[in-house]
């Protein structure tokens, strides 16, 4: 069966500053984009993860261990 030709909602781009994760200050930033508007940015560093939230020059950044458990709480936790 073929797939509807429904409109993508989401769109991501991702920019990679530094080809190498484990040197300090690197990190790969993912833009998040829902119906042409940006909803908000990712930035995966070495020591951790941060959120941006819509347009917000200020990000919110969490260890990968607290990010883990955040993840596992939301995913598999009713």
């Amino acid at each position: 069966m073929a797939k509807s030709d429904a409109t993508r909602k989401h769109s991501v781009r991702c920019t990679v500053q530094v080809p190498e994760l484990t040197k300090s200050g690197s990190a790969v930033t993912f833009e998040i984009h829902a119906d042409g508007e940006k909803i908000g940015t990712i930035v995966l560093g070495r020591g951790s993860i941060s959120w941006f939230g819509g347009k917000r020059k200020t990000g919110t950044p969490l260890s990968w261990t607290k990010f883990a458990a955040l993840m596992d709480r939301e995913c598999y936790e009713s």
